[in-house]
């Protein structure tokens, strides 16, 4: 496993380096934007008028000189088309006989083709599940006796026209497996809730990552599950298009501000190409209440990347439909450790990431940070000045003392 080890928690020898602080110190002026500041964002559920109703969700964000598709569905396992595009009056086209057909490379495209200038996918393909009753290493890889993952192909999904909320540009896919034996999701789901967003800011509720207006997010929920072991940790394999032999890179940056995501130094990447390009990021933490916080909080171990041609992958209709055939690449995602809180508290585990183009935001230093630093640095400073004062004004005493004769 790599990603979060226990240093980016607080709770290891770890601690920011004078380099790393200075060049935080210096980069804590407000950040220029990358891309649009702005954009107006619009959803819409794409009907198949000759059939069901189908959960095919387009996010078209349009700025001055450019327009972000995200289609998002579950057809298949839950999947991310992500398109960016050189013109404001880009649009998405469906084939829906090609996209539901066997073969349905073809039924997904942006229009004018021309303008793309960048694309990638996302296909989250199983739910992993571990036993850590007997697993003493919190870096373990796997982290515990695997059981059988549960395939998100087989889900059954919500109605998302039901779910769509314009005001907060959100909508989720809410899932239930089909073929169910053990009743494990009898009260059970796994949501994915993905909200676009017009303008920068942080959402309320940790990690409160920092979005802009070139970013759309995802908030993964896991609730009321039965596990099949009473220490279960869960897992997610998040699979992405390969980049001819090569996998994307995945990168780590450390801050020494943990106000948003208490006692987590860490953001971590994951880069398709140079730019301009896309990016997927997250804080290494989970949550195993609803109202999550420093109590609540789970590590998230990150494994490397690694091509899947030894072993086939749920394949997602929409992916196929923009890109035809591809290599991909996949990596697991494990929430929680066997000590410490977990799932088995409250039956409860979310995570978030967002997904973007163009560079990554960077976090500025808080106002909290900026003055506990202003503080720190400007105290000796203080001292300094109030001590020069008091031998000054002490030599302009004596030396106006003069003698009375």
């Amino acid at each position: 496993m790599c990603g979060c080890a226990l240093r980016c928690w607080g709770w290891g020898p770890w601690a920011p380096g004078p380099t790393l602080f200075l060049g935080l110190l210096l980069s804590a002026a407000p950040f220029g934007l990358h891309g649009e500041e702005t954009r107006q964002v619009s959803l819409e559920v794409i009907p198949d008028w000759e059939g069901p109703p189908q959960n095919l969700l387009h996010i078209r964000a349009v700025g001055t000189n450019s327009t972000l598709h995200y289609v998002w569905s579950s057809l298949g396992p839950p999947a991310v088309v992500l398109v960016a595009t050189n013109s404001p009056y880009s649009t998405l086209s469906v084939n829906w006989s090609r996209l539901l057909s066997p073969e349905p490379d073809g039924g997904l495209t942006v229009l004018p083709e021309d303008s793309v200038q960048f694309s990638s996918a996302l296909v989250f393909t199983r739910l992993l599940e571990f036993d850590s009753t007997n697993v003493s290493d919190p870096a373990a890889d796997p982290p515990g006796k695997p059981y059988p993952p549960y395939s998100l192909a087989d889900f059954s999904w919500n109605n998302i026209t039901n779910s769509l909320d314009p005001v907060s540009l959100s909508s989720t896919f809410q899932g239930h497996l089909v073929n169910d034996p053990t009743r494990a999701f009898a009260n059970g789901s796994l949501s994915f809730r993905v909200q676009a967003f017009s303008r920068s800011g942080r959402p309320a509720q940790p990690p409160r990552l920092l979005h802009t207006a070139d970013t759309c997010q995802l908030e993964v929920v896991l609730v009321g599950v039965l596990p099949r072991g009473n220490r279960s940790l869960f897992g997610l394999e998040v699979a992405t298009l390969g980049q001819g032999p090569d996998c994307p890179s995945m990168q780590q940056q450390h801050s020494i501000d943990d106000e948003y995501a208490p006692a987590v130094f860490q953001l971590d990447q994951l880069l398709w190409g140079s730019l301009p390009s896309g990016f997927v990021q997250w804080r290494p933490v989970a949550y195993s209440q609803k109202q999550g916080g420093r109590e609540s909080a789970l590590p998230c171990h990150a494994s490397p990347l690694h091509p899947t041609l030894e072993y086939p992958l749920p394949q997602s209709p929409i992916v196929r439909a923009f890109f035809g055939s591809q290599n991909f690449c996949a990596f697991n995602l494990t929430f929680g450790a066997s000590t410490g809180p977990g799932y088995w508290d409250q039956h409860y585990l979310s995570w978030s990431m967002l997904l973007g183009v163009g560079s990554p935001p960077v976090d500025a230093l808080s106002p909290l940070v900026l003055g506990i630093m202003a503080v720190a640095l400007g105290a000796p400073g203080l001292m300094l000045l109030g001590g020069g004062l008091v031998l000054l004004l002490r030599h302009k005493q004596y030396s106006e003392y003069q003698s009375i004769n």
